[in-house]
């Protein structure tokens, strides 16, 4: 064969495989959500409330894992007395579990149209062992109480459940011992139609602070390496719903949100709480940091500090959380 006609096999095979890995691409980080005009809501987000929410957890209630029950209902009743300081409805929910009875915390803003379904924003306040737990996941718990404390008065189309769970670390991590798992039975069971779940889990890590390395050279290509912006994580199958959360969350403008989606298989993508509420077949996404692709941080459980988070940062993701409430009604 002519070198000619193997230069022509060569371009050829490049193009397409070039077009083969920017499908790959577009279909990883989509959907696209076009810029939405922006809200223009008055949310007095705190980053002094929120350092210290994450301050509290990491220092009071540690260590904060299965193991350690007792803990767990005293961060319980520290989490539940905040949100009903904020005005809400709230109730601890109990389940058994071998270890002893654990509690999800569950505050409700009632819609005003019963048929309208609701909207679930949670975040799990249990740590790894060995762990203070400050990005996992004292962050997002703080933002949930910060969300909490800055709703606006009225109420909502939609009924709306701010939930802290217990139980997602090992070991009940991915089964039906996690406490986001008994809520989203729960929800199944009483026949309420969930519109949308978050999963608020791992953010604000120090903005600008580098991931030495990504989980996969794709990654690594297709996302950013440090903090400064927010993603949205669901299985190939939640395209809506991750346009759902995008849309609302670009509402408030002060976030870079991006979005990943691939195959539950690939078992990237269902590694919160959300993964509960996919299981009974709810539509539910994890908010969290594009961080969340550094590996270092599954390992470096002791160095999960809170001098570590960038709390101005998780006050602009409180905001964006109020555009997906109202992008909800």
């Amino acid at each position: 064969m002519a070198p000619s006609a193997w230069l022509r096999r060569g371009f050829y095979a490049f193009v397409v495989l070039l077009f083969a890995a920017a499908l790959v691409g577009m279909f990883l980080t989509g959907p696209v959500v076009v810029r939405v005009p922006p809200l223009h809501l008055e949310v007095e987000a705190s980053a002094e409330r929120l350092a210290a929410t994450v301050g509290r957890l990491c220092t009071d209630f540690v260590p904060r894992d299965a193991a350690h029950p007792a803990n767990l209902v005293r961060a319980a009743f520290f989490i539940a007395g905040e949100l009903d300081a904020a005005g809400l409805e709230v109730e601890i929910e109990d389940y058994e579990l071998p270890e002893g009875r654990f509690h999800n915390v569950v505050a409700t803003r009632r819609g005003t149209d019963p048929g309208a379904g609701a909207i679930v924003i949670g975040a799990h306040y249990d740590a790894a062992a060995g762990s203070p737990g400050a990005q996992d996941n004292a962050s997002g718990v703080a933002v949930l109480l910060e969300l909490a404390r800055t709703l606006p008065r009225g109420a909502p189309r939609r009924t709306h459940y701010l939930v802290a769970f217990s139980t997602e670390e090992p070991p009940h991590f991915g089964g039906d011992g996690m406490g986001s798992y008994a809520f989203a039975r729960r929800l199944q069971e009483q026949g309420t139609a969930v519109r949308l779940m978050l999963s608020v889990d791992r953010v604000g890590y120090l903005a600008g602070k580098p991931c030495p390395r990504s989980r996969s050279l794709l990654l690594h290509w297709l996302y950013p390496d440090s903090g400064d912006a927010i993603a949205v994580v669901g299985d190939a199958e939640s395209g809506k719903a991750i346009e759902r959360a995008k849309r609302g969350l670009m509402r408030a403008g002060a976030l870079d949100v991006r979005s990943f989606r691939a195959p539950r298989r690939t078992g990237l993508v269902d590694l919160s709480d959300h993964g509960s509420f996919r299981r009974l077949g709810f539509p539910a996404v994890q908010v969290t940091d594009p961080m969340f692709f550094c590996p270092q941080l599954d390992t470096d459980l002791a160095g999960d500090t809170p001098d570590d988070l960038d709390y101005a940062r998780m006050a602009d993701l409180v905001r964006a959380l109020h555009g997906v409430l109202w992008e909800g009604n």
